[in-house]
């Protein structure tokens, strides 16, 4: 079986992060950079220590190197919203996320992460399906909680009625 490698990223593209526990995301803007958001205390490449940008208010936005942001964690090219979105021409996209790198920006963890960001640069939408996913999740496991504590209740009712 022939391997085959990775496509290079193109300007534009968003960039996936595979970190432990979630996913970090940034743009790619040519010449083997990118930029994203990083709380201001973050190390490129920090890996696994970058969790703790959930407990900040404030991000800045830089431009590092792509192999030096993802460390060695596994990444990917993965623009996919756009089948549902029209991405903005990639010297748009970079146009922008250029005029923004050194500034300090707010953040949070469910309405203005770096997720957020690539897609309101890429698609002018900035939206995060990982947050969405997890609300989904905890709504779903919250659902199976309680619909296990009813039907405990109902046996419970249901032993007791028979004493």
């Amino acid at each position: 079986m022939m391997h085959v490698p990775f496509p290079e990223p193109k300007p534009g593209d968003l960039i996936e992060i595979f970190r432990p526990f979630y996913r970090h995301w940034a743009i790619y803007v040519g010449n083997g950079y990118v930029i994203h958001l990083a709380p201001p205390s973050e190390m490129a490449g920090a890996g696994a220590t970058s969790i703790m940008s959930a407990l900040t208010e404030k991000a800045i936005v830089k431009k590092e190197l792509l192999c030096d942001v993802a460390g060695r964690d596994k990444y990917q090219v993965n623009n996919k919203h756009d089948d549902k979105y029209t991405p903005q021409p990639p010297s748009k996209i970079i146009q922008q996320a250029e005029e923004l790198v050194g500034q300090e920006v707010p953040y949070k963890l469910t309405s203005e992460n770096c997720e957020h960001f690539v897609n309101g640069l890429r698609y002018g939408v900035a939206r995060s399906d990982q947050v969405r996913d997890v609300i989904m999740a905890a709504g779903i496991t919250g659902l199976g909680l309680a619909t296990l504590g009813l039907i405990g209740a109902m046996f419970s009712r249901n032993k007791k009625q028979k004493q």
